[in-house]
């Protein structure tokens, strides 16, 4: 039987309360490294027997119920007794569960991923800024623009 996802942290955490987690800040300018860290999260979670919870930012491409959507987000818990069918690929990621015990489909963006950390002690990865940016076209005059360095910043 499946469990509920939680709409949102425990009693322990809120949305607002992010920062607060001891998570990793992480500057991501290349979309394709953002979900090998959402796997890698997620399986650090499932290894060491954690809860992995993904925030989401919901936009027209995330497929979650309204109604559990508080300032356009919305905390999914991911682990294998709350879902079905988990697929976290490299564009989206999908999975069945149930809300208020009602079943749901549900299809994330990984560009809409906020963070991912586990439930019992904060830690994990929070994303920054909006959508992860593609990097710029290479200049036409061959004077190479150099690429900005990833940022790195531990949160306590």
């Amino acid at each position: 039987m499946y469990k509920h996802i939680h709409s949102g942290f425990s009693p322990l955490f809120s949305l607002s309360d992010l920062r607060s987690l001891r998570c990793v800040e992480v500057f991501v300018s290349d979309l394709s490294t953002r979900p090998y860290l959402i796997r890698a999260i997620y399986e650090w979670c499932v290894d060491g027997g954690l809860t992995p919870y993904l925030a989401v930012r919901v936009d027209e491409r995330t497929e979650v119920p309204q109604a559990f959507v508080k300032d356009g987000e919305i905390v999914l818990n991911l682990s294998a007794s709350a879902v079905r069918n988990l697929e976290m690929g490299n564009e989206m990621i999908t999975c069945n569960g149930r809300f208020g015990g009602v079943p749901f489909d549900i299809m994330v963006p990984v560009a809409a991923v906020i963070g991912i950390f586990a439930k019992e002690n904060g830690q994990g990865l929070v994303f920054q800024g909006g959508e992860p940016q593609q990097p710029p076209p290479p200049a036409a005059t061959g004077d190479a623009m150099p690429k900005p360095k990833p940022h790195l910043k531990i949160v306590k």
